[in-house]
């Protein structure tokens, strides 16, 4: 779910021949990588590899007692522990982000036209709807149900990342599909964590969050000419404020990010996010996939394992093709979709087989759901992980045999427009 903010790069300044040759060239090179499709995705897996293999060697018992420290703020609502300020605190930055290219979207992007969103947003509807049915179908159980929102999310970052690894020589309009899909996957799960986790609403906290956000909205109007780096510390102190604000009202407090990357003014918010994609997609994705990952795998047999684990595991990978090919067929008979635009169930298998890498979202979804259980909590976690993994391994393959096809229908029209 990695964000590729948009940004206009006339605005930025290009770098000069004396950067590029001095010794800030290496650590431009790799703020390149950050920005780019496929290494922040193996950064994101390495992460979570590596919070999985830690939290299960001798030094598990360490990190996990370590996670669950609370050592900021003893007796107010701001003492979480440190796995918290992660998931509540620094995931607001990449939802911030996450905002910004949603707010760019549904403006005066792929999605700002609503022909062109229609059969998108059918497909999304159809990989929402498809595996909450498979996931209650399977565990609908008491103590177990709350987690349908868990298989409904697309984790860009991993989708784009198999695309641009081993896609070449797919069309542009299979890329577009792919991320107006997994943008509104965004736009569900925003709405999920907003309406479906928030716990002892405190109206007065939530109206000055409220505020907050509407003060933000107009100075990001104001750019300054003078006094620049005063206007950039009010804006920061009042993102700040608005965060402690949300997470006393009792919505979680991602939703800060949320509301503060849509209420930006636009030039100064694409600016930010342009900013802030190195860092989220270098650390904050990254910390928090280490952080989410780090439960220890339940000493269980596979037959005692919790409905949820099955639903999960069944759900995300085979209730997102399922939900996504047959609601793209359909948005596409219904909308009479041009030759031009339409994609073949072959190319709608492969989109759905892609959506089925849940992973960032659904693994906050999963803690949001079952953080109180710890041992269903590591349970769902890896049920998650395996179920994002099997869909990455068949969307590689999948990706790979449809751009060989791909390439080899453009090779040969080529011959014979020469033949």
């Amino acid at each position: 779910m990695t964000r590729k903010a948009p940004v206009n790069t006339n605005s930025i300044p290009a770098h000069t021949s004396a950067q590029h040759h001095s010794g800030h060239a290496p650590t431009n090179r790799f703020v390149a990588l950050l920005r780019s499709a496929r290494f922040p995705a193996v950064v994101l897996l390495a992460a979570a590899a590596l919070g999985l293999l830690l939290a299960n060697s001798p030094a598990g018992t360490a990190l996990i007692a370590l996670l669950e420290a609370r050592p900021l703020f003893p007796g107010t609502p701001f003492e979480l522990s440190i796995a918290h300020w992660v998931s509540d605190g620094l995931l607001a930055i990449f939802f911030f982000t996450a905002a910004v290219e949603l707010r760019h979207e549904l403006t005066v992007g792929r999605l700002s036209r609503p022909k062109e969103a229609l059969v998108p947003a059918i497909a999304a509807a159809g990989g929402v709807i498809v595996p909450v049915a498979m996931y209650l179908a399977i565990a609908a159980g008491e103590g177990t149900a709350q987690g349908w929102p868990i298989p409904t999310a697309t984790d860009i970052a991993f989708a784009l990342g198999v695309l641009a690894v081993f896609g070449t020589g797919l069309p542009a309009k299979i890329r577009v599909f792919l991320l107006a899909l997994a943008i509104l996957d965004d736009i569900v799960g925003i709405v999920f964590i907003a309406v479906l986790f928030t716990a002892d609403l405190q109206i007065g906290a939530l109206v000055l969050a409220v505020v907050l956000v509407g003060l933000f909205a107009f100075l990001s109007r104001m750019r300054p000419a003078r006094l620049r780096g005063l206007w950039v510390v009010s804006l920061v102190v009042i993102a700040v404020a608005t965060w402690a604000a949300v997470l006393s009202s009792g919505v979680h407090a991602t939703i800060a990010g949320v509301a503060l990357g849509l209420a930006m003014a636009p030039r100064p918010a694409d600016r930010t996010a342009h900013v802030l994609e190195p860092a989220v997609n270098g650390l904050v994705l990254p910390v928090f996939a280490f952080v989410a990952a780090a439960v220890v795998v339940p000493a269980v047999e596979p037959e005692n394992l919790s409905p949820a684990f099955w639903g999960v595991l069944i759900a995300l990978p085979v209730g997102k093709i399922v939900g996504i090919t047959a609601a793209g067929l359909l948005g596409q008979w219904l909308l009479r979709t041009s030759a031009a635009a339409r994609l073949p169930i072959v190319d709608l298998l492969m989109a759905g087989t892609l959506g089925g890498i849940g992973f960032t979202v659904s693994l906050l979804l999963g803690q949001l759901a079952f953080g109180a259980d710890h041992e269903l909590g590591a349970e769902v976690t890896l049920a998650v992980l395996a179920g994002s993994v099997i869909a990455m391994l068949a969307s590689a393959v999948f990706v790979s045999v449809r751009a060989r096809a791909y390439r080899r229908a453009q090779a040969h029209a080529a011959r014979a427009a020469h033949g």
